[in-house]
């Protein structure tokens, strides 16, 4: 049983989760565009191919599956996601079990505009969202709104490009220079990170996982803590089963006096499940059960609370090249 991750980067824990769970069995391979990448030198074996924008990658990712027999892939970042999805067909003509959502919802997870007009054809609570200044401004004005606001990019990702502003002569600025920045409520209150795993084969959720975060950095969770709530399990389960995700899904909520507002949503491994992991939600192991066609039991929330994760530097020291190369 081996298993592709793709676009691997910096997630080495994440490596090693897998390979604790497919080492009885099976190989844990990666691939990455960027040979300096510390999650290939985890893995069991690696690969450097194409970036994801180049003509040949499918193909290469392709070639790979064959060549190391590959029984599911997945991504770890989110311009990937798509483009997996999309070729889902062609690689499971192969024999590999491609680990995201249908191409569709992985499109809405990704267009922060879509989301939003989701979240509220569905009644659940977001953060208000304008395409359009004069859209804003006019909330502004009536009271509905007011200052700071979120200016982000349409289809961004790793919390790149975006900016608190409070100042409407800089917002004016920003949007003039693009378009397609969004303005979004500002939400004052705390943040969670909540990890899910839809299973690939009932497609029921079988863990919902809650953490406060307590400290980012460039976009991931550093500082977490665990925690359990029965009622933000229930709105989760009521959002996840009406989008249609399957496999792993890092969300975004925020709890503004007692209520919760679902922000970000990336249909894959989000940068602080790693938490969940070691507080027992095993997902790892959840895919390696659905690639070896056996379902998932549900099991929401049985797991401690008040268990913290302080993410801290380490390195890899390796040589890369050859003398002269």
């Amino acid at each position: 049983m081996n298993i592709l991750i793709t676009s691997a980067g910096r997630r080495t824990k994440l490596v090693e989760y897998f390979k604790n769970e497919f080492k009885d069995d099976g190989n844990v391979i990666v691939t990455d565009c960027d040979m300096s990448a510390p999650a290939l030198y985890i893995a069991d074996k690696y690969y450097i191919v194409p970036r994801i924008d180049e003509p040949d990658y499918i193909s290469s990712i392709k070639k790979i599956c064959k060549k190391e027999k590959i029984n599911g892939i997945l991504s770890l970042i989110d311009p990937e996601l798509s483009l997996l999805s999309y070729h889902k067909d062609e690689f499971e003509e192969l024999g590999v079990k491609v680990i995201v959502s249908d191409y569709d919802v992985v499109e809405t997870c990704f267009d922060k505009m879509d989301m939003f007009n989701f979240l509220i054809k569905n009644d659940f609570k977001t953060a208000k969202t304008y395409e359009r200044s004069s859209n804003f401004e006019k909330d502004y004005e009536l009271g509905n709104m007011k200052l700071p606001v979120f200016v982000k990019p349409r289809k961004g990702s790793a919390s790149l490009g975006i900016n608190k502003i409070d100042d409407f002569a800089i917002l004016s600025i920003l949007k003039s220079k693009d378009e397609d920045l969004l303005i979004q409520e500002f939400l004052d209150g705390k943040e969670y990170g909540v990890d899910v795993y839809v299973d690939l084969i009932s497609k029921e959720i079988v863990s919902i996982f809650v953490k406060e975060k307590i400290k980012m950095r460039a976009g991931e969770t550093d500082k977490a803590v665990s925690l359990i709530d029965g009622k933000l399990f229930k709105i989760i389960e009521d959002f996840v089963k009406k989008l249609g995700v399957v496999g792993p899904i890092d969300i975004d909520v925020f709890n503004v006096n007692g209520e919760y507002y679902i922000s970000e949503v990336n249909p894959r491994f989000g940068g602080g499940y790693l938490l969940a992991y070691e507080c027992g939600e095993n997902f790892p192991k959840y895919i390696k059960n659905n690639l070896e066609g056996i379902e998932n039991r549900k099991d929401i929330g049985n797991y401690k609370e008040n268990i913290y994760m302080l993410k801290h530097d380490t390195l890899i020291v390796k040589q890369l090249y050859e003398k002269g190369d």
